[in-house]
């Protein structure tokens, strides 16, 4: 059994209901249970939509600034290693003592980034906080005058 439900309707919307209803095989309580179907779930599919709609918003700007980030990350090691190719001299004839020299020193340069990532520390954030730091006073300064 279903349940009743008694409906106001405005005269042309009743007119329009009551010619619909006349085909065979129709009702005005299928046309009208159709009808509200499909509102509810345009409504419950709008209501997805827009809760997707922020969350991929919020996804797109985190991926913004991680290209960003990327970006300056690796804009930082072309520079590096373009001043260490032309500005730091080669060894003549790298012996052992030299090799196991940059083994050290690379080891512990690996050492030290396994110890930033775990710390959750980042050396460019703190460099651009001192950086940031140093230009302070010197702007204050300026302004003063």
């Amino acid at each position: 059994m279903k349940p009743r439900h008694n409906l106001y309707l405005d005269d042309a919307l009743s007119e329009r209901l009551e010619a619909l209803a006349e085909k065979p095989g129709t009702s005005k309580s299928a046309i009208i249970a159709d009808a509200l179907r499909q509102y509810l779930n345009r409504r419950a599919a709008q209501s997805v939509d827009e809760s997707l709609k922020i969350r991929l918003d919020r996804q797109s700007r985190q991926l913004e600034r991680i290209e960003r980030d990327v970006q300056a990350v690796l804009e930082t090691l072309a520079l590096f290693v373009r001043y260490q190719l032309t500005v730091t001299a080669q060894m003549p004839e790298p012996d052992k003592v030299a090799r196991a020299v940059g083994q050290d020193r690379f080891s512990k340069f690996i050492d030290q980034v396994g110890r930033q990532m775990a710390g959750g520390r980042r050396i460019l954030a703190e460099t651009r906080e001192a950086a940031e730091q140093r230009q302070s006073p010197i702007q204050d300064g300026e302004s003063g005058q």
